[in-house]
């Protein structure tokens, strides 16, 4: 059952001229710009997705305010899917669906802060998505819930606390739990709920979880540990255990093996990067944009092996879009001279991925994604984020 919980976890949680392939701070034609506005009539469809994703999700609420993930209501998908209705113009966080929501969100705070179900051992992951979540809400008391949880997870990094100093791979990360390996997953959730819940980007916590998500960077430049050795720019899941990824392994020169970086991590660890105020010019950014010029694609998982190449899909197309908001230039020149306008491509392939009853669903089950409330609230979350 812990085993089945972890792989539903992993994937919940946490979500896009001439170009110079250098490194250097370069920017294509088209590149650099912030539009003035979405396409109208994309935009217009994208209101109509939500509108009936929306409905199939109102539709699916319980009778205790939550909505079901592998053991009935489960308080994390709950968070996701009423943070869709929290934001949407049309309900907000006084709509009786959300009130519903957030109370059962708040049956499960806990007297250290955090707000998780204690027999599952996930704490960061809950009370990351949870916070993100309640942070869209005006009520007093539920501030401050949101400002003890924000203490929580802070308290959840590895760092000297648990013994652990700057040049140790630990440091800085967040696994699960506390003692819980850290990844890259768990870290960037918990830097965007302390970012969408308002925590300065000076605080300790972003700088701390810099040290950990940099490690993560296959970039043996910035990168200390051996793993990163010959990468290419890229994210992978862990810096922890010698270095992991989900993506497995490329062949290196002669015998060597190096890790295979991969979409979702990649457009995470990017995210984290400038979250934590790490300036476009930075070899870091600067690296990591360079991968996703080379690998852009909302058509899969991006580099994923081509058997996994859909595994983790909406987490992915979620992530992409967080990643590039906050990038903040609504154009992508690729490696192949394209030009993208990724907030109108992305919406487009969510209009075609969507179902007749207005809910997304992927057929690949791999981190749960089978669940059409998990998928379903990272599409209209990704949409929400992409046609504003």
């Amino acid at each position: 059952m812990k085993s089945t919980t972890r792989m539903l976890v992993a994937g919940m949680m946490v979500l896009v001229g001439v170009i110079a392939l250098s490194g250097s701070t370069v920017h294509a034609e088209g590149e650099g710009k912030r539009l003035t506005r979405i396409d109208p009539v994309v935009k217009q469809r994208a209101e109509e997705a939500q509108k009936r994703a929306l409905e199939f999700l109102e539709a699916s609420q319980n009778f205790d305010g939550g909505w079901n993930g592998f053991l009935g209501s489960d308080p994390a998908i709950t968070a996701l899917v009423s943070k869709c209705f929290a934001q949407h113009p049309d309900y907000g966080t006084q709509h009786p669906v959300v009130k519903r929501a957030f109370k059962f969100i708040l049956k499960h705070v806990q007297d250290d802060g955090g707000i998780y179900i204690r027999a599952q051992g996930l704490h960061n992951y809950y009370t990351s998505v949870i916070v993100m979540a309640l942070s869209t809400s005006d009520d007093p008391e539920i501030k401050q819930v949101v400002a003890n949880a924000q203490k929580y997870l802070t308290k959840l990094q590895w760092d000297e606390g648990e013994e652990k100093d700057p040049s140790n791979p630990y440091y800085g990360g967040a696994g699960y739990g506390r003692h819980k390996r850290p990844d890259l997953s768990n870290t960037q959730m918990m830097l965007e709920a302390l970012y969408q819940s308002g925590l300065s980007p000076e605080d300790p916590a972003f700088k701390k979880a810099l040290v950990f998500v940099s490690r993560c960077q296959m970039l043996e430049e910035t990168n200390d540990q051996p793993f990163a050795k010959g990468g290419d720019g890229g994210f992978v899941y862990s810096a922890a255990s010698g270095g992991v990824s989900k993506a497995g392994y490329n062949e290196g020169p002669g015998d060597a093996q190096v890790l295979r970086t991969y979409g979702s991590m990649t457009y995470a660890g990017f995210k984290s990067l400038l979250y934590a105020q790490v300036g476009k010019d930075d070899v870091r950014v600067q690296r990591a944009f360079k991968w996703i010029r080379n690998n852009y694609t909302l058509t899969k998982n991006a580099n994923m092996p081509d058997a996994q190449s859909k595994q983790g899909l909406y987490y992915y197309l979620h992530t992409f879009a967080r990643a590039l908001d906050a990038w903040g230039e609504d154009v992508i020149v690729d490696a192949n001279s394209v030009r993208h306008e990724w907030r109108v491509e992305l919406c487009r392939q969510l209009f075609l991925l969507q179902r007749n009853d207005g809910s997304w669903v992927n057929e690949e089950d791999r981190w749960f994604e089978s669940n059409p409330y998990l998928v379903t609230a990272y599409s209209v979350l990704a949409l929400q984020t992409a046609s504003r």
